[in-house]
């Protein structure tokens, strides 16, 4: 029901946004046209160079609320422990860079990226098998990337398990007294094939035991951001974002 309920809402879009944008072409001939008269020859400027930007006049700048906000949420945690070096396992590569000015960073994919930035590196990972000893990472994150493992979406083997073989991951290599930042969907529980799971807050504590929660902050559907939020909001959640920071016991 979820996809066919997807599939009627980007056939709605379509049909709204087609004339929509039609119009707004025309609009930008002219807007060009009259440019063309004011132009005053400093830049060639041709019509095969036209780059149109239809949808960019709005009233205010559009954003994608889990990603601005998740990582904005976990560089003011690391600002907080200042840890000797962080180490990420595929969450949005604008985290890693920008963060890695201020706290050195080891960067980690399944896809790795060819980044070259000082404070930071870069390799391979496989979150089934995490390249690192027991016990031996005190500040990991892994953000928005554990709901996709075994779905098949970036190439990985298919496994309705991955997820919870990626988080016994997670939790082996976290050292005692280190933080994990965890960010996922939450709201009610689902699948997405092949894109991502949905996860309840019950679930994200259950299978991250015995790590203990130090923090739980939600991006809701609407609105903005949610600093130590209630867990019950979670349930109201289509598509949320739970930001969660957990720590590892000392033995």
């Amino acid at each position: 029901m979820y996809l066919v309920d997807q599939s009627i809402q980007l056939i709605k879009d379509i049909v709204i946004r087609f004339p929509r944008r039609m119009v707004r072409l025309v609009q930008l001939l002219f807007t060009f046209r009259r440019f063309k008269q004011l132009d005053d020859r400093r830049f060639n400027m041709n019509w095969t160079d036209l780059y149109p930007c239809l949808d960019d006049n709005s009233k205010t700048t559009p954003f994608d609320q889990h990603y601005v906000y998740h990582p904005a949420w976990a560089a003011r945690v690391l600002a907080s422990t200042k840890p000797e070096y962080h180490v990420d396992i595929s969450s949005i590569l604008s985290f890693s860079t920008i963060v890695s000015a201020f706290v050195p960073v080891r960067y980690y994919d399944y896809r790795p990226a060819d980044l070259q930035l000082p404070g930071m590196e870069s390799g391979f990972s496989d979150l089934l098998n995490l390249p690192f000893e027991t016990n031996s990472i005190s500040s990991l994150s892994c953000m928005h990337t554990i709901e996709h493992v075994g779905l098949g979406r970036y190439g990985d083997k298919l496994d309705p398990q991955g997820d919870l073989k990626a988080i016994a991951e997670l939790i082996r290599v976290l050292a005692p007294g280190g933080n994990l930042l965890f960010v996922t969907p939450i709201g009610k529980p689902k699948i997405a094939f092949n894109a991502h799971r949905v996860y309840g807050y019950s679930q994200i504590i259950e299978y991250f035991s015995p790590l203990v929660l130090q923090e739980f902050t939600l991006i809701p559907d609407e609105g903005g951001i949610i600093s130590h939020a209630d867990p019950s909001l979670v349930m109201k959640q289509q598509y949320g974002c739970g930001c969660f920071w957990f720590s590892k016991p000392m033995r």
